[in-house]
């Protein structure tokens, strides 16, 4: 007779672990307490996979040997807090995943911030290192769902807190720390401290066969490292000289001091090097080149991927050159501390426009670069007061639009060759747009809509 599994939520990690404990062999039941997805129903039945939607049958989850709980189910739910209550097995698709996982290798990345970049570039080196390399987990196709698949040698998993919170066995062969400041914090009693514990959990496995990679910039991570031993080897990175750690930044050059048992290695290579922009990203970048590194991809090789690499759209994404002032995309930047790292990664001048639904932003961290760098602050959204009373005066020019393409057509008239108009919000999107998404569709339409128009008027 066989076993089986439960799996909460159908969304992307549900039905991933559903398709693989599937063909583990187990008698599968998806449970959702809300509404499936018409495609994700689709997929279900061409699997025959059971599901129900809209509850949680009780009499057939109690049944189960192991329940698989998807990462937006907080455990304050009800069916979840009844089913620890009674003590069941209740892990993440990630934990369930890895059981199946085989001999491939695992790079995990979380963060606070950057951990989708960083995933996306780790894959990115390892692939035109000619690796079977896969990229999954929070960022795309679910962990289960490529472990189903097979056919990989590697696993690039990008890893929530959500997802660590049910990990028991959870090993990656590297692990990735980026950053930890305060989110999701309604999830973990609003208590700092919770989160910090619960990105932490993704070495608490770890041994001395495995790699640890994190930033020693970010003051959480170094506080709690000194609160607890780290079992794997330990790399550390740094966006300023620090001759002693694994990688870091000098000047316009990254360095990476590799060591790691008898395999030394000294590589200097220059940011001109890498299609990335911002401190922050050159964090990123040397978290996956030590990741590759590690994984003895070449350096050629690598060198090759850092040139080739194009970023998640919405995120320092470049758009277009008109009349020689560049136009970037940075919507996804919906906090101070994002548009920090974009302002500090841009030398020229900039053309800045932000707004939209201000979350209580301190902006004080902004002034100093804004007063440096700015020449025209323009405020895309309804209500702009806040960033008006702060920077005006500080920003060189303000002004207020309520449409992108009014926007752009005031940053062209601003801007000079040489400058960045940049779009770098600080701000959540949904007082004009419907997600950050939008935003950022609609900015790049309108920047390519004036460049084909100076096109026509030249010719």
């Amino acid at each position: 007779m066989k076993k089986l599994i439960v799996i909460l939520g159908g969304g992307e990690s549900g039905v991933g672990a559903a398709i693989l404990a599937l063909k583990e062999g187990y008698e599968v039941f998806v449970s959702d307490g809300g509404t499936i997805s018409d495609e994700r129903k689709e997929l279900l039945k061409s699997h025959n996979i059971e599901f129900e939607e809209n509850l949680h049958s009780w009499d057939r989850i109690r049944k189960a040997v192991t329940i698989v709980k998807s990462p937006g189910i907080p455990d304050s739910a009800g069916i979840v807090t009844k089913l620890l209550k009674k003590k069941f097995d209740v892990i993440s698709e990630i934990e369930f995943a890895y059981r199946f996982v085989g001999d491939a290798k695992i790079v995990a990345i979380t963060g606070t911030n950057g951990k989708t970049t960083t995933s996306l570039l780790t894959h990115h080196l390892l692939k035109i290192a000619g690796y079977k390399v896969a990229l999954g987990g929070n960022v795309g196709t679910s962990f289960a769902r490529l472990v189903a698949e097979g056919g990989y040698d590697y696993y690039v998993v990008e890893v929530s807190s959500f997802q660590l919170d049910g990990i028991v066995e959870f090993k990656p062969d590297i692990a990735i720390l980026l950053n930890i400041t305060p989110d999701h914090l309604d999830r973990y009693d609003n208590k700092f401290e919770n989160y910090i514990h619960s990105k932490f959990r993704i070495i608490e496995n770890l041994t001395q066969e495995e790699a640890f990679i994190y930033c020693a910039d970010s003051q959480p991570i170094t506080e709690e490292l000194n609160r607890r031993r780290a079992e794997s080897c330990v790399f550390a990175m740094s966006a300023s000289k620090h001759e002693k750690l694994g990688a870091y930044l000098e000047e316009d050059h990254l360095i990476f001091n590799y060591e790691f048992r008898d395999n030394d290695q000294h590589h200097k290579i220059p940011i001109s090097e890498i299609s990335l922009i911002g401190k922050h990203n050159m964090v990123n970048s040397m978290a996956a080149v030590l990741s590759a590194i590690h994984l003895n991809s070449p350096i050629d090789k690598i060198l090759k991927g850092l040139k080739t690499f194009k970023n998640a759209p919405h995120r320092l994404e470049y758009v277009a050159e008109i009349d020689g002032v560049a136009y970037i995309n940075d919507s996804k930047a919906t906090n101070v501390d994002s548009v920090y790292y974009a302002l500090d990664g841009i030398k020229q001048g900039i053309i800045w426009i932000a707004g939209g639904i201000d979350k209580g932003n301190d902006y004080q961290q902004l002034e100093e670069l804004v007063e440096d760098k700015v020449k025209g602050l323009i405020c895309l959204g309804r209500d702009n007061h806040r960033l008006i009373d702060f920077f005006s005066g500080k920003a060189g020019r303000v002004t207020e639009v309520d449409n992108v393409k009014n926007a752009i057509e005031v940053a062209y008239d601003w801007s000079s060759p040489g400058d960045v108009v940049l779009l770098s919000p600080a701000c959540s999107s949904f007082d004009l747009f419907d997600n950050y998404e939008d935003r950022g569709d609609k900015f790049k339409r309108a920047v390519k809509k004036l460049s084909n128009a100076t096109k026509m008027t030249k010719s």
